[in-house]
């Protein structure tokens, strides 16, 4: 599943990776229902490594919140990294290996893909299933894409869709 906050212009992050920009607009409780909801099936997290291969303290995926194993794809050997009760494994340039040891550990819940990157590269070899997407009101004009570069089309199946305060959350099954 890539689980995602973007831009309306399709941005996942600004052009130096910074994400400020998806805070300050008003939240419902409904809107704060549907992200728990998402995050509470979560069982492991696949992304991209630093360039440093290290852990940041603004860099552990949902701040932390989650205390899944994460997998981050890097080019170089790494050894795994405890933190504040997470476990990061680095797995070297091998997606459908980090995916198949994320699936392991996740068991029933889902496998949370982060990173336009990873989430590109999943799709191209057919390793997504769903997209849940949270749309801020905000046009960044550029910045880091979440789609851009993916050399094939997808066919989706909108499964749901909702609204409350400022941002509108989509849920699409990935039919081919």
């Amino acid at each position: 599943m890539i689980h995602a906050t973007v831009s309306l212009d399709g941005f996942m992050a600004d052009p130096d990776g910074g994400m400020d920009w998806m805070n300050g607009f008003p939240v419902a409780p409904e809107d704060e229902q549907i992200v728990e909801s998402i995050c509470s099936g979560i069982g492991a997290i696949i992304g991209g490594a630093n360039k440093t291969r290290t852990i940041e303290d603004g860099e552990i995926p949902y701040g932390g919140y989650l205390k899944v194993p994460v997998y981050l794809m890097t080019h170089n050997e790494q050894e795994t990294v405890e933190r504040d009760g997470t476990r990061f494994t680095f797995v070297v340039d091998d997606i459908e290996e980090a995916v198949r040891r994320a699936r392991a550990d996740a068991g029933e819940k889902w496998v949370s893909l982060l990173g336009g990157r990873v989430a590109r590269q999943c799709l191209a070899l057919g390793l997504v299933d769903e997209l849940r997407l949270h749309v801020v009101p905000v046009v960044l004009g550029e910045g880091i894409p979440l789609f851009a570069g993916l050399e094939r089309q997808l066919r989706l199946e909108r499964l749901e869709t909702a609204a409350f305060a400022s941002e509108v959350h989509l849920r699409y099954r990935v039919l081919s």
